[in-house]
Order: structure tokens, then C-alpha cells, then sequence
């Protein structure tokens, strides 16, 4: 039996030899094992739920055949909405996934202490990402354990079957939260976990085989919370990075602005990866799975047609998650605790989804899209 016809009986296709389409209309997915010899790509959309821009712009990419899978935001204001559209896609296989927040809205659980401020919120990012570094603070342990129930029971209690977890802005990778969220996941049934854990992208310019003399600019790249990460990185190699499909297409612009997005996204992604490798052992005999791979950490708010056709050529073997992000941008400011990342950068990110050239790339590559597998524990 050849890969081709193990990926037909693994998952819905549109239609036999379109292997760039992702389209379960007619049939659910079954269970099985991954296949290590075979791409396969999940295209998984956060924050789903947060408002209804960012829902109307997921359900195009679903309704396109892109995004395979979807992560829920169950406090997010547009959960009802988010909620209504999901039995039809898990009819068509697209998993769904509770991607646990911890930083922003209110929490579902009541009556939590050290979690919320004295208005009942979640301390929003900076502040939950210092509170959930802590570790053996066993009060904060036990109402992080409390909320993730509450937030799983919610979704549950609407007949929502839960394939995988994740966090919003990787809050489920913290040390006071990754046990209970492992711990979770192994009550529940729910068979994978996110752990985001992405090497740094080293610019071709910085090449050690081509580049021998650039060893500064490369270690600064591959350690962006050094002091040699600075402005003349970008400046002095714009020009050799313009045009390499290995970094966004608009990575040139080396405005002030620019530049402190890169310099904030890169060290940011670094810790996240960090985090997640710390957490991965956790996973270790408790019968929980994470993907073979996992990309999107670098390409937040930057996502391109020419970072996809990159990413898709180095493409490894085995199971890869991608995070991505798309939505509709409000016509003008946004209301809500979300509202700060539903911006023209959702709209981007999805017009780069729903260009035809990616399902062409996909098939040219041999890479196959998924949703998560449902695998039993």
C-alpha cells in the first residue's frame, strides 16, 4: 500500500487524488495512528470565540478546506456564536480543541482568589504570564486546576467533544499550569497537547555554510534575548534576507516600528519554546500526545504566501501543527477584552489562507492536510 492511498483511508478528502484539501462534508474521521512516513498538516485557528470578526473569518478558512481544526475560547463574548457553528464541523471532522485562557475576560470558575483582580478579571497577559511563572505556589495550583475543569465541564456540558488542548498565549505551558493541564487531559479523554516548541528561524543570509564570517549575526538570531540581538542585525542584512521565501515577505521593513515587533516577537517565541520544553516531559507516560512538530511561533502577525510555500517545502515527516490566526478586522476599534489582536493583520492572515496557490503548494509537496486524530486513551 502506497502513502498516498493510507492518507485516503486516514482522513476525508475532497475528492480521490486532491491530496492539498482538506474536506470531511460526507465522511467523519475514524481513529487511527499517524503515519511517521507521511506530511501531514494540521492547520489550527485560535482563539475561536473571541469576537465575531475572528469567527467569521475561521469559518471562511474552514469552509475553504484549509483549517483543519479550530481551538475554542469558551469565555471568549462571541462563545455562543463559535458554539452553534461546531456540530456541523465535527460532523465534517474538524476537530475542536478548548484553548485554555488564563490572562484575559473573566473566569468561568467562581470564586477564585489569586487568579482574578478585584474586579473578577484575569490579570491579562504580562501580569498572568509573571503570576503563572511561579512554582510551587500551591494555592494558584489549585485554582489554575479548578478554572481548567470549569473551562472543560462548560464545554462538555454542550455535548463538544474536546481533541486537544492548547492556551491562549501558551498560558497551558506555564509552570503553574502545565501538570493540571496534563492531569486534565488524562481525565477527560482529550488524546493531544500543544507544545509549542519551534526552532529559531536562522535567516539564509546568516547560513553557516554560506556565511562563515556572519557567526555574530547568527548567534544573535538564535539567541534573541541577548544584547547582540539590536537594529543593525536587521539593517546591515536587509537587503540579503529581501526575496528568501524563508522569512515573510515584509520582513525588509526596517522601520522603528518594525523592528521592535521583531525584536518583541522573536524574544517572546524564545520563551515560549523554552516553556515548552520544560513541559514536554510531562507528557511522558501519561498517555497524552503532542504532534511530531509544531510551527507558528515566528510567524505571528506576519504570516505570508511565501512563509506557507517555505515552510511546506521543509516540511518533515510525521505530524505538524500549525497555529494560525486568521479573522475579519472590525470596521473600527473593537470591543472587549480580545479586541486588541482582532486588527487588519487577522484579515492578512487569512487572505493568505484562502489564496488557491496554497492548496496547489500543498499537493505539490506531498503534504497532507489533517485535523487532529482521534485517538483513544
Amino acid at each position: 500500500m502506497n502513502p498516498h492511498d493510507v492518507a485516503m483511508k486516514s482522513f476525508p478528502l475532497s475528492q480521490k487524488g486532491d491530496t492539498g484539501r482538506f474536506c470531511g462534508a460526507t465522511k467523519k474521521i475514524g481513529l487511527f495512528d499517524v503515519d511517521s512516513q507521511m506530511r501531514q498538516l494540521i492547520v489550527n485557528a485560535d482563539d475561536f470565540g473571541a469576537d465575531a470578526y475572528r469567527n467569521q473569518g475561521i469559518a471562511e478558512a474552514v469552509d475553504a478546506g484549509v483549517v483543519t481544526s479550530v481551538s475554542l475560547l469558551v469565555n471568549g463574548p462571541a462563545f455562543d456564536d463559535a458554539l452553534a457553528r461546531l456540530p456541523a464541523w465535527q460532523d465534517r471532522g474538524v476537530s475542536v480543541g478548548l484553548h485554555v485562557n488564563l490572562s484575559e475576560g473573566e473566569p468561568v470558575c467562581k470564586g477564585l482568589a489569586v487568579l482574578p483582580d478585584e474586579h473578577g478579571c484575569f490579570l491579562g497577559k504580562s501580569s498572568a504570564h509573571k503570576l503563572l511563572m511561579q512554582k510551587g505556589n500551591k494555592e494558584l495550583e489549585r485554582e489554575v486546576a479548578r478554572e481548567i475543569e470549569a473551562q472543560i465541564g462548560l464545554l462538555e456540558s454542550k455535548a463538544i467533544r474536546i481533541s486537544h488542548l492548547d492556551g491562549h498565549q501558551h498560558v497551558h505551558i506555564f509552570p503553574a499550569v502545565i501538570a493540571a493541564a496534563v492531569g486534565a487531559a488524562q481525565r477527560h479523554g482529550i488524546a493531544w497537547l500543544r507544545i509549542p516548541e519551534e526552532t529559531v528561524l536562522v535567516p539564509p543570509a546568516f547560513g553557516e555554510e554560506e556565511f562563515p564570517h556572519r557567526a555574530h549575526e547568527r548567534s544573535a538570531f538564535q539567541n534573541p534575548g541577548s544584547p547582540s540581538f539590536n537594529k543593525d542585525t536587521l539593517l546591515n542584512t536587509s537587503a540579503l534576507i529581501s526575496g528568501d521565501s524563508s522569512w515573510p515577505d515584509h520582513l525588509p521593513d526596517c522601520s522603528e516600528t518594525n523592528y521592535n515587533y521583531m525584536v518583541v516577537l522573536r524574544r517572546e517565541a524564545a520563551m515560549f519554546s523554552r516553556l515548552a520544553a520544560a513541559a514536554r516531559p510531562f507528557l511522558q507516560d501519561s498517555g497524552v500526545r503532542t504532534t511530531d512538530h509544531f510551527r507558528g511561533l515566528y510567524a505571528k502577525g506576519r504570516l505570508s504566501l511565501a512563509f506557507l510555500e517555505n515552510l511546506l517545502s521543509k516540511l518533515p515527516h510525521g505530524l505538524t501543527e500549525l497555529m494560525a490566526h486568521p479573522g475579519r478586522a472590525p470596521a473600527g476599534p473593537g470591543q472587549g477584552p480580545f479586541s486588541a489582536f482582532s486588527n487588519m493583520n487577522r484579515e492578512e492572515e487569512l487572505d493568505v489562507l484562502l489564496d488557491p496557490i496554497l492548496l496547489k503548494v500543498l499537493k505539490e509537496k506531498g503534504a497532507f492536510l489533517t485535523p487532529f486524530p482521534e485517538i483513544q486513551l
